[in-house]
């Protein structure tokens, strides 16, 4: 199964599916009676809006059609568009350089360091006259060293987006991950911590932001419409809209959050202590070991022949070969091959003008390439080939199933490893 939330679908997303069905308002909002909101409306999409804002510690949310259209959302409600930059890991999940290319602005790809997020050192090489925004990717549910990243917008006066798409349910240094940047974006689909099936949420604490954030996913409207606002509506939107499906599965799903990540972490500790003893075996570094979703445990082998080796006993790949997430590996971003011949964004006159020109090309971020060839996902909770994490174990797996995958890894490794070094102590792995 591919992510913690699916596994654990049951009668609690059944029955609030059913109140909005038996209700018969499927839309996000209710009718109107006169005055009154029809009572056969359930309001699952406000509801689930209010409650993950304020398990956020912020005022607004806005509940979108999926993760790619949070990122969009964010984007457009900061502003972000024509002749900007956006600095960008180069490890990442392709939504975050396209919601970057379609807000009409330039991805700066930068180089990750072993919390596999984006390095801060590089991400202040990389800033120029045209950069706008720094995005900054959780990924595998690890928080980005958001203090350092934070102080870096503030000294250079940019906007700090974070793209939690991989990391509901994470906090840094007590704080839930979305709360510390200008805006944050969450995904609900399959592969997430908690799914709607698809969808996702863009999360601030200001203001204006939110009012942005509404009206580019519904069409220009002001937040929570009750009427057509002829002549009120700032700009052309679009429509991103959550469903009270969606939202009823969303609200039983949040309520099982707590458990998700606890067992993720149960689990991922006892994998850890397995294997942890290895010679020439390292893990990648966490911001905050209290605070990260646990979806994914990360190995760093001595090289890459090792880690290929050991990825093909194991019947998975080196985290390099991930298609979807590994910047080498996007032909359509390497190529700029955008919808149309003349290749805007990266052609056109808001950017040319100001002197920016951009090319990409495989081998870009040397540091980033070497990190991921010779380092392999091991599933903790999320089965996702597009982030080469086929080996590991799932949400439903107890500690009897962990301690047998992990001895599993420890006889493959050791094979390969045997010239490292010896284990510093024997690890008793339960019977």
């Amino acid at each position: 199964m591919p992510g913690p939330g699916m596994e654990l679908i049951g009668e609690e997303e059944i029955q609030e599916v059913l109140e909005v069905l038996r209700g018969g308002y499927l839309f996000r909002y209710g009718i109107s009676l006169g005055s009154e909101v029809d009572p056969r409306f359930k309001g699952k999409v406000y509801q689930v809006e209010k409650e993950i804002a304020d398990y956020c510690g912020l005022r607004h949310a806005v509940a979108v059609n999926s993760g790619t259209s949070a990122l969009l959302t964010a984007l457009a409600g900061l502003g972000v568009g024509p002749g900007d930059e956006v600095i960008v890991p180069g490890y990442t999940f392709i939504a975050s350089l396209s919601s970057i290319v379609y807000s009409r602005a330039i991805p700066v790809l930068a180089e990750v360091d072993r919390t596999f997020n984006l390095d801060p050192h590089d991400v202040e090489a990389k800033i120029t006259p045209r950069t706008k925004a720094i995005m900054a990717v959780h990924m595998m549910g690890n928080p980005a060293r958001l203090d350092e990243l934070r102080a870096i917008a503030d000294k250079h006066r940019l906007l700090l987006v974070e793209d939690c798409c991989q990391a509901f349910g994470a906090t840094y240094k007590g704080r839930p991950v979305g709360a510390i940047g200008h805006a944050g974006a969450f995904s609900f689909n399959v592969y997430k911590t908690i799914t709607s099936g698809d969808g996702g949420m863009v999360v601030t604490d200001d203001e204006d932001v939110y009012t942005r954030c509404f009206a580019f996913h519904d069409q220009g409207h002001s937040p929570l419409r009750t009427g057509v606002e002829i002549g009120k509506r700032p700009f052309i939107g679009l429509d991103f809209r959550f469903t009270e499906l969606q939202a009823a599965v969303l609200l039983a799903q949040f309520r099982k959050l707590p458990q998700i990540v606890g067992h993720l972490r149960a689990n991922k500790r006892r994998y850890k202590e397995i294997v942890s003893d290895l010679p020439g075996l390292e893990f990648r570094e966490i911001t905050d070991p209290g605070g990260e979703c646990a979806t994914m445990l990360t190995v760093i082998l001595p090289d890459e022949q090792v880690a290929r080796k050991i990825a093909q006993e194991l019947g998975t790949k080196v985290a390099a070969d991930a298609g979807w997430h590994v910047y080498n590996n996007m032909e359509q971003i390497l190529e700029q091959r955008t919808v149309t011949p003349e290749k805007c964004p990266f052609t056109c006159s808001p950017y040319t003008d100001r002197g920016g020109e951009m090319r990409y090309r495989k081998g870009m971020l040397p540091k980033t390439d070497a990190l991921l060839a010779r380092s392999l996902n091991i599933s903790i909770g999320v089965s996702d080939p597009g982030l080469s994490s086929a080996f590991g174990v799932t949400m439903r797996d107890g500690l009897d199933v962990v301690e047998e995958r992990a001895a599993r890894f420890r006889q493959v490794a050791l094979k390969y490893l045997k010239g490292a070094g010896t284990p510093k102590a024997s690890v008793r792995v339960t019977p």
